[in-house]
């Protein structure tokens, strides 16, 4: 069986914000139903290279396949290059064949930006009307999307510590750049930041709030301050993955926060299973990243790219 070859360009061509939010809803659901599965990630540590490498497997749906991503923070300054690279491969798991191998980097983007959308769809109140971007990154941009997909034309209001990023993303998508106060005091906050202390204090978020926390994704990172999520309702995507890595990792281990407190995961809510908002409370989403996501959109894109002739094929794997 030949293998599908993607380029990023070609994926960008192919991807639709609507395909994107209706595969990770759909992985949402189906961990929140125990109907796929997904080993913890493997993490390779590399200090010396001020970075990390990740291994993310999992199955869903009649597909198997594996993320190779990084996490390097000084790619851009130093090389000129992303922060987060990516590289997937997408399996037949009845013949093993590859079925086709991705770029992974818009993967990753689109599918977490997809997330934040997803937990706003559900644990947001109805018609929010802005949008606070506590970061202001390629991770911002599609957040951005997905939300304006959702919930239309938001006030965007946003912050970073460079006012050069702010600037830029106020050039592409709208919005006012204005303090990281008054962008943590939106209806919709979503933090995407590589922080390892609080950039978002308690009293700055106003009642009713949801927020998105999309940047914690390893030991010791933390973007809000502790006292947000002891009063809030806090929704993990995966247990083991957030209590190693999300948002919620710091405030565990210094004992500000119990696992107890833990509403739940956001699967559980989409699934029916558990509910999501109610009322005036202040929700949080903790994000990780689940490998499921990245499986079912690579698994969507794929389709679409068969259906449409677009891609290279190769036999790369003996029979």
């Amino acid at each position: 069986m030949s293998t599908l070859i993607l380029s990023a360009k070609e994926l960008r061509g192919l991807y639709t914000v609507e395909l994107g939010l209706q595969a990770v809803e759909k992985a949402f659901r189906a961990h929140g139903l125990g109907e796929s599965l997904m080993p913890p990630k493997v993490y390779l540590s590399l200090p010396q290279y001020d970075g990390d490498f990740r291994a993310m497997p999992a199955f869903l749906d009649g597909a198997a396949g594996v993320k190779w991503v990084n996490a390097h923070p000084q790619n851009p300054k130093k090389h000129g290059l992303p922060t987060v690279r990516a590289l997937y491969i997408l399996s037949d798991p009845d013949t093993a064949s590859p079925l086709a191998i991705l770029d992974g980097t818009w993967l990753t983007a689109w599918r977490t930006g997809c997330a934040g959308g997803v937990a706003s769809k559900y644990l947001a109140k109805p018609q929010p009307r802005t949008l606070g971007l506590v970061g202001c990154g390629v991770q911002a941009r599609v957040l951005i999307d997905a939300h304006r997909a959702l919930f239309g034309e938001l006030e965007l209001l946003l912050a970073d510590a460079s006012d050069a990023a702010a600037k830029a993303l106020q050039a592409e998508k709208g919005g006012r750049v204005v303090s990281l106060q008054e962008a943590s005091g939106a209806d919709i906050v979503c933090t995407s930041t590589p922080s390892r202390t609080p950039v978002v204090k308690r009293e700055w978020v106003k009642p009713g709030a949801h927020i998105n926390a999309m940047g914690a994704d390893a030991p010791g990172k933390q973007e809000l301050d502790p006292r947000i999520l002891t009063e809030g309702r806090v929704f993990i995507d995966d247990t083991e993955q957030a209590l190693h890595s999300g948002e919620v990792n710091v405030p565990l281990h210094d004992g500000l926060l119990r696992a107890e407190q833990i509403a739940g995961t956001l699967g559980e809510v989409v699934a029916g299973k558990k509910p999501g908002r109610s009322g005036e409370e202040l929700s949080i989403f903790d994000s990780t990243g689940l490998a499921l996501q990245d499986v079912a959109l690579a698994r969507a894109l794929y389709d679409v790219a068969r259906a449409q002739g677009v891609g290279q094929t190769l036999d790369i794997v003996g029979g």
